[in-house]
Parts: C-alpha cells; sequence; structure tokens
C-alpha cells in the first residue's frame, strides 16, 4: 500500500515528514542535523553513535581515519611533483625564500613548504623603444623617440632590442620589472650616444656604429643592475628629422646629393682631362728633346764640315773657292723656277719664266686634254730651239 494511501499502515495515514493524514508541516531541521552530527561523531571518534549502537561494541571510524591519512599523504606528495620543460629553468622558494634551481625534467617539491616559478630562457623577447607595433600601425612614442644631437638638432629615432633571460634568479628577484628596466636603460643608452653624435652621422653611414655601441652599453647597465637579461641584437628602425622638418630635411638632403654629384662628374671630367693633357705634355717634351737632338747633330755635322772646308781652302785657295761658288749657285738655281739661257756668239741673255709657263700649261689643260695644250708646249720648245737653227743655217718644222 502506497505510505499516503488512508487508513493503510501501521502509522495510519502519515506523509514522510511524520504527519497524519491532513496535517502539512515542514521537516524537522533540528532531527535531521543531529542524526547526521551522530553519524560523523561516530565515523572520526570510532566510539558509539548517540544513536544505535554498532555490533561488537566498535565504532566504524577506525579504518576510515587511516585510509583519510593515507589518502592526504598521497595526495600531499602528487601535490609536489612539478616539469620543467627543455626550454626552462625551475626556481624553487622555500617559505618565500630563494632556495636553488632546477632543469628540465620532472622534480618534486614540498607542497606548502616550497614553491616554483618557471621562466623560459630560451625564448627571444623583444623591446621596442621609440615605436609600438601591438596595434599594427608602428604608432611613434615622441617621449622615447625625440632626442637631441650633438649640433643641436633633434632626431626621430626607433629602436628594436631583442633579448632572452640569462639568470632566471636575478631576472625574478633582482628588479621589480626587468622588461621596463631593459626599456629604459636602452633609452637611456641610446640618448647618450646620440648626444656625442652628429644628425647627418646618426642617419647616413653612422647607423651601425650607434646599435653597436648602443648594444654594448645597455648590456653594461643591465649587468650593473643584476637584471638577468641578455641583449641579443639591437636594430635601429628608422632614424630621420621630425615630421615638422621632414620637408626642409629633404630639401638639404637633396642639395646635398646634388652637390655629391657634381663633384663626381667634375672628378670624371679631370679623370679625363688631365691624361689627355700630361700626354700631349709628355709628347710636346719628347718632340722638344728630338728636336734640340738634331739641331745639334745638324749644327755638329755642318761645323765638322766647315772644318774640312777650310782645311782644303788652306792647301788650294782657288780651287776651293771656285767649288764653293758652284755648289753655292747649284743649291740657290735648283731652287729657283726661272731659266736663263746663254746664247753663244751673242750678248743677248734669254729668260724663261717657266713658272708662269707651267700654271699657263696647268690652265690650258682643262680646255683639252690632248689638242691646245700639246700646241702650246710645242710652241714654247719651238721658241727654245729657234736660235740655235738660226746660228746653224738649219730651219726645223
Amino acid at each position: 500500500m502506497a505510505w499516503n494511501q488512508p487508513g493503510g499502515g501501521n502509522g495510519g495515514d502519515k506523509d514522510p515528514w511524520g504527519n497524519r493524514g491532513g496535517q502539512a508541516g515542514p521537516p524537522d531541521l533540528d532531527e535531521a542535523l543531529r542524526k547526521l552530527q551522530a553519524m560523523l561523531g561516530g565515523l572520526f571518534k570510532g566510539g558509539k553513535s548517540s544513536g544505535t549502537p554498532s555490533a561488537g561494541g566498535r565504532g566504524p571510524g577506525a579504518p576510515g581515519l587511516g585510509l583519510i591519512l593515507v589518502l592526504a599523504v598521497l595526495g600531499w606528495l602528487a601535490a609536489g611533483v612539478y616539469i620543467v620543460e627543455p626550454a626552462e629553468v625551475g626556481v624553487v622558494l622555500r617559505f618565500g625564500k630563494y632556495s636553488h634551481s632546477t632543469g628540465s625534467g620532472p622534480h618534486w617539491a614540498p607542497y606548502f613548504i616550497d614553491s616554483v616559478e618557471k621562466v623560459n630562457v630560451e625564448e627571444v623577447r623583444n623591446a621596442e623603444i621609440g615605436f609600438r607595433s601591438a596595434s599594427g600601425s608602428n604608432a611613434g612614442v615622441p617621449h622615447e623617440s625625440l632626442m637631441l644631437t650633438k649640433d643641436e638638432n633633434i632626431i626621430d629615432i626607433q629602436f628594436a632590442v631583442q633579448y632572452r633571460v640569462k639568470d632566471a634568479p636575478d631576472f625574478l628577484f633582482q628588479v621589480r620589472d626587468p622588461e621596463m628596466t631593459l626599456r629604459q636603460a636602452t633609452e637611456s643608452a641610446v640618448r647618450e650616444i646620440v648626444g656625442k653624435s652628429n644628425m647627418d652621422f646618426v642617419i647616413t653611414e653612422g647607423r651601425e656604429q650607434v646599435a653597436s655601441r648602443v648594444k654594448l652599453l645597455t648590456q653594461d647597465i643591465l649587468d650593473r643592475y643584476k637584471a638577468g637579461l641578455q641583449i641579443s641584437a639591437i636594430n635601429m628602425q628608422s632614424a630621420q628629422p621630425p615630421r615638422e622638418v621632414q620637408e626642409a630635411f629633404s630639401d638639404a638632403v637633396r642639395a646635398r646629393e646634388d652637390e655629391q654629384r657634381k663633384k663626381n662628374e667634375a672628378r670624371a671630367y679631370a679623370a679625363d682631362i688631365l691624361p689627355k693633357a700630361r700626354g700631349e705634355a709628355s709628347a710636346m717634351k719628347e718632340r722638344a728633346v728630338a728636336y734640340k737632338q738634331r739641331v745639334e747633330t745638324v749644327a755638329r755635322g755642318e761645323s765638322s764640315r766647315f772644318l774640312k772646308v777650310l782645311e782644303e781652302y788652306h792647301k788650294a785657295p782657288g780651287v776651293t773657292r771656285q767649288r764653293l761658288y758652284l755648289d753655292a749657285m747649284e743649291s740657290v738655281l735648283s731652287r729657283s723656277s726661272k731659266v736663263l739661257v746663254d746664247t753663244e756668239g751673242g750678248n743677248n741673255l734669254m729668260l724663261l719664266p717657266l713658272d708662269k709657263l707651267i700654271s699657263k700649261s696647268a690652265g690650258a689643260a682643262t680646255d683639252t686634254a690632248t689638242g691646245s695644250g700639246r700646241d702650246t708646249t710645242e710652241e714654247i720648245l719651238r721658241g727654245l730651239r729657234q736660235p740655235n737653227d738660226r746660228r746653224s743655217g738649219r730651219s726645223r718644222p
């Protein structure tokens, strides 16, 4: 019969809370708590509970307490096991104080006594000076990037620093914020190096030198602070004047480039002209030396010949004088274009202007190659033969 069926069972019409039919009410919470307390007391104390005694006069709590203790010990031992990855170093703290460091692999540290901090010492981390690339727009940070150079110019310079952890305990405990310390140390080093350099040097040929010097100085600062960081590389992202004067600086750069281009053109022109001038000067010197040698040689030959003639003149003055006269006349008349013809038995001296006759003959040759030119030549030859023909009494056709 159902528990709430009227008239059924020993209890009559009762509900689950012990109320008889028609009498509704809440459960007796005090009674339920007393039953629960009695059950727990029997479990942990091992004695008889306030309720019904157990068989044999022993409580069921003794084996349960031992099991609980064993499970608690096993849980405490298991809670102390930790694993360090190959790229990590485990830093063990005992009651909050540094104890020792552990390498990769499984390790155990007593729970509630030791705590472990794991630090990745192989990861290459990045720090940005003068800009932030988190948003993808490389937004500038003016209070970090604007710096004063030695020649009192302002330059906008940005650096990217790559570093890793070289000493895990120092990284965790020596400085409050190692990454912020790195950023501030790098900014300080950059300001010192840039403040000792001229603007043109930093922007143009000195970029690599500036980055190298900044790396050395920043690492020295971090070592003095015992930050536990090792800088792998420092790269200069950009170095340029501020945006407000960018256009004027670009004009100055273009002017400087034009100046350099003109200088290069001038050097090329000089490199082309100077060798030619040196060659011509050398050739003129060689010609002068050759002319000098020729003149000296001719002069020595003439003087030697004169001395030979003088020696012969002393031996035979008359013959030598006649010979000199004939040689002189031959030399003079050989270069003359006129011919003098002396006729035998008469006092007439015929002059033949061969230069004019030759020029006339050349002009007549343009008219005809075999006609009038030949006649002119025959007339000239006939005129030369006529005196001899008259003298001998013969006539020629």
